[in-house]
């Protein structure tokens, strides 16, 4: 295999940038590849493995909190048979590397090149197996190097550890669609205005327009005819405490306030929550900018009406300010597949920011 051989003697010298970092700032170029795309480089002989299998249940799980499933990330699989393979997978925006670290191939000589004699020794061992690394061939750029002993160790290894694994992408892609909500403009006057009448701001995209305004309650709505989306906060004071809130209590206000704030044009008609099998209502655990949160996706119908549509929720708390924020964003748009607008609300939501000077006053007590 000439082709095994020259590889391993372009690679062996790449494993100095694990450890390369630049001290004048970043000038390369930046990586190329789509939003929510992940390259997978394997042997071909393996693509259906148990290593393969593992890696679309986790970064391809389907998700099941939208009108229709989509897969959380679109993976494309390559194999390493030219140099060019290699040069293109080293230019990719997302790519995983993945084969048993013994594995006589292309992939497996370059996942040995680029790691040390130790590392090496850690994978076989079973004590390391997963190398998440950023910007090391370009800027802009997520790798993750995937190896163990074999393909079972390895599969079970990705299932187990796939919360971390596929989350710091998530963190990653996160950043990226920051980036890109937000490249034709923000309005700075809305969020400064949330945070002076309320206490506090998200990063607001350039059309969305103010809704309702009340005392504890706004609304934001950015209207086209094919893809309607809306944005709430709420908030609730006096909060000395989040560890009684849950995913009833925040689908039973989420419904109330759904009902009284975001109506239809027809007579008693509102937004409700979904819970139609087989869709989902997922609450999960999360962080908001260091804020402890609750997670809820799900699915939307509008009471007698024929509408719906998926919603992201966070229930934050702040503990300086003793509030409980909800924050939703929902769509009405038949017409387009929703995980990318998804992707856009949850990196608008991760721009959530509160007043730190707004402590509530103590109570005076009579003698």
């Amino acid at each position: 295999m000439k082709f095994y051989r020259n590889l391993f003697i372009i690679v062996t010298g790449l494993a100095g940038l694990f450890v390369w970092t630049g001290c004048e700032g970043d000038f390369r170029r930046s990586a190329q590849g789509s939003l929510s795309q992940v390259l997978v480089v394997m042997d071909s002989t393996q693509w259906d493995s148990p290593t393969a299998d593992a890696i679309r249940e986790t970064f391809g799980k389907e998700i099941m909190t939208l009108p229709r499933p989509e897969e959380k990330y679109d993976l494309r699989f390559m194999d390493l048979r030219t140099n060019r393979d290699l040069e293109y997978a080293k230019n990719h925006k997302n790519t995983i590397f993945a084969a048993p670290i013994d594995e006589e191939s292309n992939v497996g000589a370059f996942i040995r090149a680029v790691m040390s004699e130790d590392i090496k020794q850690r994978i076989a061992e079973g004590r390391n197996f997963a190398f998440p690394l950023e910007d090391r061939w370009y800027k802009n750029q997520w790798t993750l190097f995937l190896s163990a002993a074999d393909h079972e160790t390895l599969s079970q290894k990705i299932r187990d550890s796939e919360r971390s694994l596929v989350g710091h992408l998530d963190e990653v892609e996160r950043e990226r669609w920051k980036s890109e909500v937000f490249r034709r403009g923000e309005q700075k006057h809305l969020s400064d205005s949330l945070m002076q009448n309320h206490g506090f701001s998200i990063r607001v995209q350039h059309d969305y327009r103010i809704g309702v305004d009340t005392t504890d309650f706004v609304s934001m709505r950015r209207y086209l005819h094919d893809n309607d989306r809306w944005i709430w906060f709420n908030y609730k004071e006096d909060v000395d405490s989040f560890d009684w809130v849950d995913s009833e209590w925040i689908n039973n206000r989420r419904d109330s306030l759904n009902r009284k704030y975001i109506r239809g044009s027809r007579e008693e008609s509102y937004v409700t929550t979904e819970y139609r099998s087989p869709r989902r209502v997922e609450t999960t655990e999360t962080t908001v900018n260091g804020r402890p949160a609750l997670e809820t996706r799900g699915t939307w119908t509008m009471t007698n009406d024929l509408m719906g549509g998926p919603f992201l929720h966070y229930t934050i708390y702040d503990e300086q300010q003793q509030r409980i924020y909800m924050m939703e964003f929902a769509q009405f748009a038949p017409r387009y597949s929703k995980r990318r607008f998804m992707n856009q609300f949850e990196a608008m939501a991760h721009t959530f920011e509160t007043d730190t000077t707004l402590v509530p006053e103590p109570i005076a007590f009579i003698d």
